[in-house]
């Protein structure tokens, strides 16, 4: 199964290690995502203004960021 990544910018930290991201090929969408294990392990920061790449859930809504670019 593939999973769809889209590239997006972090609009604003919350709670929880959750961001609100703004992605880049949609204006007007924005996506709730967390930070992926791999980049908690190995504490790579995140903040708002950062270029990521968000890996979506099936809903499109939520999502979890696998890269800062």
């Amino acid at each position: 199964m593939r999973v769809a990544s889209e590239e997006g910018i972090v609009k604003e930290a919350l709670p929880g290690l959750t961001f609100r991201i703004g992605l880049k090929n949609k204006p007007d969408g924005e996506v709730l995502a967390h930070l992926a294990g791999k980049m908690k392990i190995h504490n790579i920061r995140v903040l708002p203004g950062d270029r990521v790449l968000v890996e979506m859930g099936p809903d499109g809504r939520r999502g979890r960021i696998v890269r800062r670019l």
